[in-house]
């Protein structure tokens, strides 16, 4: 775990250069805009330690599967979000040296990302070998005004020398994905243009055909005013560029303003991105970098108006949940129903693919309640729209009668993830898919959605597992073999818990809402039933039968649900008992051993009863908690999270704290050593659920909100919004009382500590903690 990043309540704060840290850094300090992101790379050039990243929504490369072991079902490719054009670069050299971090002394160093603007500063004193001196500040941000746009304000004050200072602005498209299989380049040039103090250039993805168009455009400002100074365009392959040579005095600051566009095919025609390119250009560059700092630090505060959860009394804590929820808001705004979360965002390259299971496990919740319902519904619609893949998955495994099975990996839909453990074996996602569908009607009461959208793919869903599982004529019960779950330090187990328990449930909703959409619409159910040709008869008593009779592994000792069959022949030792030098295990351990131990990367069966603890009593929840987290490692971005929530359900304030602050700083401490990959996105929507879901007590229980919140004890206070159907509420609490304020026209009756309580329109209620409501 790693300390050097500064506790700060709206800032993440670097406070002296830390080369070895760099690529740590680069990923804390990335930004984005839903469209495009950037880490937090330099703008002069550094070949020291770093990976360049630059990302633009929705387009990907499908790199063909590099595997030792070809396996019938395999996909053919794994889906890699792309590393763009460089659009940041700007190199400076005065007279023959040219500015490297990585070569010359540097002081003064610090380097801040502003969350509260969604702005990226960095200040530092260069001295060269020559021994000339200057300083450098540096101003950037991804506009979420113009949300295909950046804007950098480049600063370079001569400190002890008079002469040349040439600056070279750029647009560099020779890159390459440093996670490629075969080290080959996804890019290929298309056209370029250059002009004064402007250059563009077209890029075309190889096999999908992407297109982006990468433009900029510069100013100089000299002792406060802008100049006319003589521009050179530079062209070579795939790099565009136009080079300013300047008279610099010691002590005059010297402004490049930097704006740069990357516009894709996504939104544009091919045909048309190079003209829509410069209006873009033309556009932003009209209102200049100030107004622009202006509208982006307006637009910000409207999200944080709405999103912010403010802790008092531990900046470590307030800092994490601010960054988390700062990242989510960068890599995306649920706008564009084609795009999803995936679990890098815009900050790294691992992970490849958009879309995993964690959008609809952990993502969701937090726009449900953070953000306009639609957003939500965008999530759902996108796996709706790729039903049609998921069953074309399916068959590829040799599932008929449109049995559906939802990708691990996926940008378009197409499975591409290829280690058979998890390609062929972790299809507990499927129950994560509809348990989203759960869990937004649930919350919103946007029963449309079933009729029009959710039971077509629940039915999907459901013929896949009455497929997937088989009698067992020994256990006389139906068992579900060779599956991994959640918990990736089991492979190829059988009767995983949360897999058994998580299929049947399904069964169970799909068959609720096979009913509830007859009961709305019995036309456009009928409409359904012959379209996807469902036998309501045979599938509906298939299902019933396997509800009835799944087989769920239990040990009546400890009187827990097992991981799954055979855990217990494992040898039984709690975490505290490894060395500090073996952890973390996946970088220590073999593969082998970790497959024998009895620890756990995230367990599975906590996970099922996080989702479903309104179907058990409180002791079960207790004993399963006390069993399984000692074996856990939490090597798992998603394991602390969950095990928050649970921790705060069952009253154990020290543990659901720990649990909070190791995700809610996951990636801000380094706690799993690869935070330089890129950031934790997706999990960082738990940290969302540990506060809201686990120190908020929020639920949804017989259609109507619960919240039983308390305090850290050493908190002062804490403070969230969230959105439940039309009603905007603040809920803030303190050791001593909880205060529920009504942003809405309407009034709400919440069940709050216990006690039905009714918050009247644009009014709030104060209850004291053990005080008769």
């Amino acid at each position: 775990m790693k300390n050097y990043l500064q506790h700060d309540p709206w800032c993440i704060v670097e406070d002296g250069f830390h080369r070895e840290y760099n690529e740590i850094t680069e990923s804390c300090m990335s930004l984005g805009n839903g469209r495009m992101g950037q880490r937090g790379n330099f703008e002069e050039k550094f070949t020291g330690k770093t990976l360049q990243g630059n990302y633009v929504a929705g387009v990907y490369y499908p790199d063909k599967t590099r595997v030792g072991w070809w396996k019938n079902g395999y996909p053919d490719y794994f889906a890699k979000v792309l590393n763009a054009a460089n659009w940041i670069g700007i190199d400076v050299d005065v007279e023959f040296e040219t500015l490297d971090l990585a070569t010359c002394e540097v002081r003064d160093f610090r380097r801040v990302l502003n969350m509260k603007e969604g702005i990226l500063e960095r200040s530092f004193v260069a001295r060269l070998k020559s021994g000339k001196e200057l300083q450098v500040k540096a101003t950037r941000f991804c506009s979420i005004v113009d949300d295909e746009a950046g804007a950098i304000r480049y600063s370079i004050t001569p400190l002890n020398f008079d002469g040349k200072l040439t600056l070279t602005p750029y647009i560099d498209g020779d890159v390459r994905n440093r996670d490629a299989n075969y080290d080959e380049k996804f890019w290929d040039e298309v056209r370029k243009e250059t002009g004064y103090a402007e250059a563009y250039l077209e890029m075309k993805t190889r096999k999908t055909g992407f297109h982006v168009c990468t433009g900029m455009c510069v100013e100089v400002e000299q002792n406060g005013v802008l100049i006319d100074f003589h521009s050179q365009p530079i062209r070579r392959e795939k790099y565009a560029a136009t080079r300013i040579i300047l008279d610099v005095q010691p002590g005059q600051e010297t402004v490049l303003y930097k704006y740069a566009v990357n516009l894709s095919s996504m939104n544009y025609a091919a045909e048309e991105l190079m003209t829509q390119a410069h209006q873009y250009i033309k556009r932003i560059s009209s209102k200049g970098f100030a107004e622009m700092r202006t509208e982006q630090a307006q637009a910000w505060d409207a999200k944080w108006q709405m999103n912010d959860i403010a802790i008092d009394g531990d900046t470590a804590a307030a800092q994490g949940i601010r960054f988390n929820i700062f990242q989510l808001n960068q890599t995306y705004t649920g706008e564009d129903e084609r795009l999803n979360i995936g679990p890098k965002g815009f900050t790294g390259e691992k992970y490849g693919g958009s879309t995993y299971w964690d959008t609809e496990a952990y993502c969701l919740p937090f726009y449900l309640s953070t953000a306009d319902q639609k957003v939500a519904r965008n999530l759902l619609l996108y796996r709706y729209k790729q039903l049609g893949k998921a069953i074309e998955n399916a068959e590829k495994l040799g599932f008929t009668n449109g049995a559906a099975l939802y990708p691990m990996v996926t940008m378009n839909g197409e499975e591409c993830h290829n280690e058979w453990e998890i390609t062929f074996e972790e299809i507990h996602r499927n129950g994560a898919i509809a348990y989203a569908i759960y869990d937004y009607i649930r919350y919103t009461t946007d029963a449309g959605y079933l009729a029009d959208y959710g039971l077509e793919v629940l039915i999907a869903i459901s013929r896949f597992w009455m497929q997937r599982v088989n009698w067992s004529g020994a256990k006389k019960q139906y068992v579900m073999l060779g599956v991994t779950g959640p918990n990736e330090y089991e492979n190829n187990v059988n009767n995983n818990w949360y897999t058994n328990y998580l299929a049947a449930w399904t069964l169970r909703y799909t068959l609720e809402s096979i009913d509830t959409v007859k009961g709305m619409d019995a036309e456009k159910y009928a409409a359904l039933v012959a379209r996807i040709g469902f036998d309501e008869a045979i599938e509906t008593a298939k299902a019933r039968h396997i509800i009835d009779n799944m087989h769920y592994p239990y040990d009546e000792e400890r009187q827990v649900f097992l991981q799954q069959e055979g855990f217990l022949d494992k040898e039984i030792m709690t975490v505290d008992q490894l060395p500090a030098s073996d952890r973390p295990l996946n970088q220590k351990w073999s593969w082998d051993r970790i497959l024998r131990s009895c620890f756990i990367k995230q367990a599975d069966v906590l996970q099922g009863l996080y989702f479903f603890e309104d179907e058990f009593d409180t002791e079960t929840l207790r004993r399963n908690f006390d069993f399984y987290e000692p074996l856990t490692v939490h090597e798992s971005s998603l394991s602390p999270c969950v095990h928050s929530v649970q921790a705060s359900k069952l009253g154990m304030k020290d543990k659901a704290y720990e649990m909070y602050l190791r995700t809610a700083r996951l990636d801000l401490d380094d706690y799993n050593n690869d935070t330089e990959d890129g950031l934790h996105i997706t999990s960082m929507a738990g940290t969302w659920l540990a506060v809201v879901k686990g120190f908020g007590g929020l639920r949804v229980e017989a259609d109507r909100l619960v919240l039983n919140p308390y305090c850290p004890d050493h908190w002062t206070s804490l403070s969230f919004k969230i959105r439940f159907r039309d009603v905007l509420l603040q809920v803030t609490v303190t050791q001593n009382d909880v205060t529920v304020k009504n942003f809405s026209n309407q009034p709400l009756t919440i069940s709050l500590l216990g006690e039905a309580v009714t918050v009247e329109a644009e009014s709030e209620a104060l209850v004291e903690r053990g005080a008769e409501v």
